[in-house]
Parts: structure tokens; C-alpha cells; sequence
């Protein structure tokens, strides 16, 4: 039987390569490190060897153009960070301006009756008995209503009650802004429930008025209620707003 070939030189380094020992891995590692630290103290050195030829005045001129260099930094962020906070000052402002003008604009609309509003309130009933409810006391009723802050008025569910809101006598009722409302007029109000309701329950005024009609007048505190009619938008004809 022939003696098995024994492996050369080249193959064994072949094997060694493939499949390295555990000391040959530790080695290498180790080998690596080494390196490692020979290029950082090389790259050191060099840089020490750079400032080692220079003469004292050289040395302060460079830590001197260092130091200018730091200042120029550090005034550059100051000045950045002035000028973000001066942006947001300015935003900030912007975005209060805008917000207070939503909010009048809001506060208009309600006024002139042209959005739905919820709010707490009362609601008027007022019934007919023994004769029919005036203008006149439509209108005071109304008036009174106003001068104790309410924010929104409507009539029946029909008729947004405003400033500008006309009153006259109609067949079978009273006529609203062009429409026809009939007893039980329902007044619903948002305001200050109990205020508007004090201002309705005194014996003198509006509930003397509508008693001496031959009406019936029932008040109730809502802690909410809804009001959806709305009145037309009118554009101005002539007048235009400044610039």
C-alpha cells in the first residue's frame, strides 16, 4: 500500500488560510493593534514636528488665528441665535394679530345674525288668549332682550332677530323680516340665562305689555340650545372697505 502523500508547504498555508486556528486568529488581532498605534503615533508625531520648527512668534500667531477664528464662531451663533428668536417674536405676534382678527370677525357674524350659534340661554313663549301680541310689544320685548346682552335672538325657528330686523302687522301674526310668524311666538335667546331671565320676569316692561295684550309668557333657563336660522349676507352696493 502506497504511503499517503504528504502535504506541502503551500498547502498547509493554503489550509492555515481557510481555516485559521484559534491563535492564529488571536495573533492577527493582536498584529492589527499593533498597526493600529503605529500609524496614530506616526500621524502625532508628524503633527508635533509641524509646530516644533516654528519660532515663538510663529506659535503666536497660530494660537492667535485660533482664537480669532473662535470668537468669529461663537459671534456668528449669537448672532443666529438673536435673529431666530427675533423670528419667532415676529411670528408669534403675527399669530396673535390673526387669531384676535378671527376672533372679531367671529364676533361680527354672530352679531349680524349671518352664522348658526349654540350657547346657553332662555327660550320666550309667548302665547295668545284673550287678544293678539302688538309690534309694539314685539319690539320691546326684543329691545329688553338686547340691552341685557343677548348675543342671538330667534323667532319661531324662522327669523334671526338683528339691529336691523323690521317688525309690522301681519294677517293672523306678526311679520318678521318679510315673514309671517304666528302665536306661540318661541323667542329662543343666548345670553346669560339667569340675567335675560330676571330681565323677562320683572312685573313692569315687556311682560306687563304682553299681558295687557291678553298673552300668556313663559320663561325657561337653558343650560343649551341652538340657533340656526340665519339671515342673507347683503352686499355693499357703493361703499368699499379702506385699503
Amino acid at each position: 500500500m502506497p504511503d499517503p502523500e504528504r502535504p506541502t508547504g503551500r498547502s498547509r498555508l493554503w489550509d492555515a488560510l481557510r481555516r485559521p486556528s484559534r491563535s492564529q486568529v488571536v495573533v492577527a488581532i493582536l498584529l492589527a493593534i499593533v498597526g493600529f498605534a503605529a500609524v496614530v503615533q506616526i500621524q502625532a508625531t508628524e503633527d508635533s514636528s509641524s509646530y516644533a520648527g516654528l519660532r515663538e512668534q510663529d506659535l503666536i500667531d497660530v494660537l492667535a488665528g485660533l482664537s480669532g477664528t473662535t470668537q468669529r464662531t461663537q459671534a456668528e451663533i449669537d448672532r443666529l441665535t438673536s435673529a431666530r428668536s427675533e423670528l419667532r417674536s415676529e411670528a408669534g405676534q403675527r399669530s396673535t394679530a390673526v387669531d384676535q382678527a378671527q376672533q372679531e370677525v367671529d364676533s361680527l357674524n354672530v352679531l349680524a345674525g349671518v352664522v348658526p350659534v349654540t350657547g346657553p340661554g332662555i327660550r320666550v313663549t309667548i302665547t295668545e288668549q284673550t287678544g293678539r301680541v302688538t309690534v309694539s310689544s314685539m319690539l320691546d320685548v326684543i329691545q329688553e332682550l338686547r340691552s341685557n346682552s343677548a348675543e342671538a335672538i330667534q323667532v319661531n325657528g324662522q327669523v334671526r332677530a338683528v339691529a336691523q330686523t323690521s317688525f309690522e302687522d301681519g294677517v293672523g301674526g306678526l311679520v318678521i323680516d318679510g315673514t309671517l310668524v304666528e302665536s306661540p311666538y318661541v323667542i329662543d335667546v343666548i345670553g346669560v340665562a339667569n340675567t335675560l331671565a330676571s330681565a323677562m320676569r320683572l312685573p313692569v316692561g315687556p311682560l306687563k305689555q304682553l299681558r295687557d295684550d291678553g298673552a300668556v309668557v313663559e320663561v325657561t333657563e337653558l343650560a343649551s340650545l341652538d340657533i340656526d336660522a340665519v339671515r342673507r349676507l347683503v352686499q355693499p352696493e357703493f361703499a368699499t372697505p379702506d385699503p
